[in-house]
């Protein structure tokens, strides 16, 4: 138990109390409302108006256009394309950029400034959509990420927020949904930065946006932070019920005394991470307390107090418990709903906004209730209680509870006609997304089961409950772009891991079997005659290398133009074999006097120079052997394919004269890049065209794997050149520092490290964008070049 100052705890508990009290004032408003009925009206009314523009008769135009059906409003790309095509691009844009106005940044859409701008973003982002970049790498990419942030120049911020994420990653432990933990992190860091820009004036220098921007970005990971490590962690099982008291003590602890205390002692078997999540949300909680004007501090602690300490009322109660007024099942909601999105505001020392605010708290227990509605099932499996799951279990033995569906409808219409004062804009976005969530609620749980809930939830009043089903079953135009995105981003979170899985399994899988017809068999029979270059090669082939030359030219051949394995058995072993001579020539005394390679000792210091240079010329020599016995292909391609590797042999050797010569002199940097493309780029470009001259592609497509050779290549060379600098021996296998040591210039010395890791970025950027001219699946390589700028070895 984490000791605090008894005034500390008294003034937390008096801000609680009087939030508490603001949440009870609002409750009893809608209690009111919803016992009158005074929603179905003014209601009814109002989606008479609203059916206008959403349910349409068929015309002789959509007889014509019944080929062009519409898709799956989850399908990203091809859903984009379809409004586009038919016209309704600007409209759905538009209705979802006008409702974020209202949710994330508590702006009022009677307002002639609030629509000037929602127009702006949305020509902005349909210009965007419909660009042909963004057909081909996606907004979501890293690659349509990174190009953005070189455009607000926050290339360093990105990079930074991607080491982050990926830590993030590693740390959710299982028995959280990764991806929505994911999908989560990323809202909150946008919704922070939307903040930002719509506090930044038009006249902001450009110095001064990057700089905001940049603040907006990491004060958003930052508090993002605590969804996962919270939010998630607390409500799922990972952690015992001694644990969870331990860290909501420690997390109370944070909030009323505005400093992280120390870990200590903890006990449970989930230590490890909670040390790991503890030092991440300390760095942090810090960098927010730092950034915090003095002013808006207070403010900042008393928001993100009362939201946990909401969460937590909230968090313990059990449904088998049946006395829970409804004051105690909807005040927790009110608070924890509206001050989630007021941090947002806040954690920015943005200035006060009464008007903000009150809309703020007044629209939260709207979107509490959507999501509780559309998640009640999955609620309802795991005991949490909510105003549905305890409806469900308790309406035939309590008249008192609260229909919530009804105050579902109840909050609505306080929103649109007292809290938006009857804004025609305001009701239409508002219907638009009510009918929407049901729309999608049915689809997801099937119509049967739609209907039974509806008979179970539906008012007193028919007449309201059938309009509402009307909508439901006939209204067009109320699909959202935020809703399309969630889906997208949880299918690439997924996708993308499964990916990932799939990548590494096929890794794991083939350098097995690269490893097994790698060693070279002594032929001599006489077994009195000692055969020290191949002991010498199978020594230095036997070493832990990481195998990617052939395993690459594995799948472009096997995986992408058919070939079957065996016939190309003599094409990996070959790209081994080069690659193999080529390191130990590099390790030499009289080049880079490595004493490590592959964990093990260099070649010469196990044998002697001699040796090792007989053994790096025997392996070249190996290699075109291997080349030559192809013998499943025409005498013409084997020839072109071996033309090709003597070219890429002799550039190579050019490349390490280069080296050597650049020894203790600086160089420019398109000379190192040419030296790094010809030392490290051309054995990724040969594993690339080896099979493609196999397969006898065509020239633009070997064109353009040449281009994702050249710059996967120098993003690998930077990324070695970094972990020279902040690798870890036993992990790289190799001695760190001896770029510096020989007094080598690499991209770390030239461009520095923050200059190294943005021309990294460039090109694996630069890379995926070849990858889209290559008319092949690619996945692997994709993930491929992930892995050479995510390794750390």
């Amino acid at each position: 138990m984490y000791r605090m100052n008894e005034e500390l705890v008294k003034n937390a508990d008096a801000c609680y109390r009087l939030a508490e009290e603001k949440a009870a004032d609002y409750f009893r408003v809608l209690y009111e409302l919803v016992s009158q009925k005074t929603y179905v009206p003014a209601l009814t009314k109002d989606f008479l108006s609203w059916k206008q523009n959403h349910i349409h008769h068929p015309s002789l135009l959509s007889f014509f256009n019944l080929g062009k059906g519409k898709p799956d409003s989850r399908e990203y790309y091809n859903y984009i394309q379809w409004l586009d095509y038919t016209g309704k691009l600007g409209s759905y844009l538009e209705r979802s950029i006008s409702y974020i106005f209202m949710r994330d940044l508590g702006k009022p859409l009677d307002s002639t400034e609030t629509m000037n701008r929602v127009r702006q973003a949305v020509d902005r982002i349909k210009n965007h959509l419909t660009t042909e970049r963004e057909a081909k790498t996606g907004s979501f990419s890293m690659t349509g990420l990174y190009r953005w942030a070189q455009k607000e120049g926050v290339e360093s911020t990105i990079i930074w927020l991607v080491e982050k994420l990926k830590t993030v990653s590693s740390n959710i432990p299982i028995g959280i949904d990764a991806e929505q933990a994911q999908r989560k992190l990323i809202k909150i860091i946008a919704g922070v930065l939307m903040q930002q820009v719509e506090e930044m004036s038009s006249e902001i220098s450009t110095e001064e946006r990057t700089q905001k921007l940049d603040k907006a970005i990491r004060l958003g990971l930052s508090y993002g932070l605590t969804y996962p490590y919270i939010d998630d962690l607390l409500d799922s099982d990972v952690l015992s019920t001694k644990e969870k008291n331990q860290y909501s003590d420690l997390i109370r602890t944070t909030l009323i005394t505005g400093s992280v205390p120390l870990l200590g002692k903890w006990t449970g078997k989930n230590k490890e991470l909670i040390r790991s999540i503890h030092s991440q949300l300390r760095e942090a909680f810090e960098y927010i307390k730092v950034r915090q004007r003095p002013k808006f501090r207070s403010k900042f602690f008393e928001q993100a107090y009362v939201f946990f300490h909401s969460q937590e009322v909230d968090r313990v109660k059990d449904l088998s418990y049946g006395k829970y007024t409804n004051e105690e099942l909807y005040i927790p909601i009110i608070l924890k709903s509206s001050s989630s999105r007021l941090i947002a505001r806040s954690v920015l020392s943005a200035p006060e906004d009464e008007g903000f605010d009150n809309r703020t708290f007044y629209y939260g227990i709207y979107n509490q209730l959507a999501d509780d509605f559309a998640d009640m099932f999955d609620d309802m499996k795991d005991g949490a209680v909510t105003p549905y799951t305890y409806y469900l279990t308790y309406h035939d033995k309590r008249s008192d509870l609260i229909n919530p569906f009804e105050l579902y409808w109840t909050v609505i219409y306080h929103l649109i006609h007292n809290v938006y004062h009857s804004d025609t804009k305001t009701s239409e976005v508002m219907l638009d997304r009510a009918i929407n969530g049901l729309k999608r609620f049915k689809e997801r749980i099937g119509t049967k089961k739609y209907n039974e809930v509806m008979k179970l939830f539906a008012s007193g009043n028919l007449n309201f409950k059938r309009t509402i089903e009307k909508m439901v079953r006939k209204a067009d135009d109320v699909d959202f772009f935020d809703k399309l995105l969630r889906d997208h981003i949880i299918t690439i979170l997924k996708s993308e891991r499964k990916e990932q899985e799939e990548f590494l399994d096929t890794i794991k899988t083939v350098r097995h079997q690269i490893n097994d017809i790698l060693p070279i068999a002594i032929i001599n029979d006489n077994t009195l005659v000692v055969e020290p270059i191949i002991d010498a090669a199978n020594y230095s082939l036997k070493g832990d290398g990481k195998r990617l030359r052939p395993i690459v030219a594995w799948v472009m051949g096997v995986n992408e133009y058919g070939l079957k394995s065996s016939t190309i058995e003599p094409l990996l072993k070959s790209l081994e074999y080069m690659h193999t001579a080529s390191l130990i020539f590099d390790d030499l005394p009289s080049q880079d006097n490595a004493s490590i390679r592959r964990g093990r000792p260099t070649l010469h210091k196990m044998y002697n120079i001699a040796i090792a240079e007989l053994t790096a010329l025997f392996l070249t020599q190996k290699a075109t052997e291997e080349q030559a016995s192809l013998d499943q292909f025409d005498s013409k391609t084997v020839l072109k394919l071996i033309q090709y590797s003597a070219q890429m042999t002799a550039a190579m050797c050019k490349g390490q004269a280069m080296d050597l010569d650049s020894k203790g002199k600086p160089m420019t940097l398109d000379q190192l890049n040419l030296m790094c493309f010809n030392k490290t780029g051309i054995g990724f470009e040969a594993s690339l065209i080896m099979p493609a001259i196999l397969a006898q592609t065509n020239e633009l497509e070997i064109s353009a794997l040449k281009k994702y050779a050249y710059h996967t290549g120098i993003a690998f060379q930077i990324k070695d050149d970094l972990l020279d600098v902040e690798g870890e021996l036993f992990k790289l296998g190799k001695a760190i520092g001896k770029d510096a040591e020989n007094k080598n210039s690499t991209f770390v010395s030239i461009l520095g490290l923050e200059g190294a890791r943005k021309a990294m970025w460039e090109h694996y950027c630069s890379a995926m964008e070849a990858l889209q001219e290559v008319q092949l699946k690619t996945t692997f390589l994709k993930h491929l070049l992930n892995y050479i700028v995510n390794r750390d070895h």
